[in-house]
């Protein structure tokens, strides 16, 4: 979603929920967050995970010198060992080698997700090893630029839904996907909001 578009689903937001209109006069308007669709969006998804944005930042680099070019075939092209000297623990190892199976062989095809329904995305992500449903939504929010996903798995987002709430117990997954019930179809700009909102509300 461009700045344009967030915004203006934001301010339709803030028409029906009171709470969503007072954080967005706090802290403002959310940038957006694209990444391109593809295989190296999934590779660094991985990467990604539980480490900081530091650590994963230096091992992507070290996985663009590596690679001749950043794909499936070129990972399968790779010697043993040379994804764990890149930094990738043993797990991630087998989550890319995976991937990048699954590509090669015609199983996953990202180019064909665009074409699919929000729920069928889901699907097919989850079905890799190595990737769960905030995965998947963070894949359809960032890479396909779909309008209404809430990635309820994440706790920045929970807790700042929380804060915004004036809530004092942490909430659920469901929980929280009740709460922004009401925020369907604009539930990818307030997921976004929620991120901005996290990181510059008074606690």
């Amino acid at each position: 979603m461009n700045q344009q578009k967030i915004n203006r689903d934001l301010d339709a937001l803030a028409s029906r929920d009171e709470d969503l209109r007072r954080g967005l006069a706090q802290v403002g308007y959310p940038a957006p967050r694209i990444r391109a669709p593809g295989f190296e969006t999934f590779l660094s998804t991985i990467v990604s995970q539980q480490i900081s944005t530091e650590a994963a930042g230096a091992i992507m680099r070290r996985l663009h010198e590596l690679l001749p070019a950043m794909d499936a075939e070129a990972v399968l092209c790779l010697p043993d060992g040379a994804l764990r000297a890149a930094g990738l623990s043993a797990p991630k190892v087998t989550y890319v080698e995976g991937l990048a199976s699954a590509m090669a062989e015609g199983r996953f095809a990202p180019e064909r997700l665009a074409g699919m329904e929000d729920d069928a995305v889901i699907e097919a992500i989850t079905a890799l090893k190595g990737f769960g449903v905030w995965s998947a939504e963070i894949y359809l929010m960032f890479s396909l630029q779909r309008a209404d996903v809430f990635p309820a798995g994440d706790l920045a987002i929970r807790t700042a839904l929380q804060r915004l709430r004036g809530i004092d117990e942490k909430l659920s997954e469901k929980r929280a996907r009740e709460l922004v019930a009401n925020w369907s179809p604009w539930r990818s700009a307030g997921s976004l909001f929620l991120w901005h909102y996290y990181r510059g509300a008074p606690v």
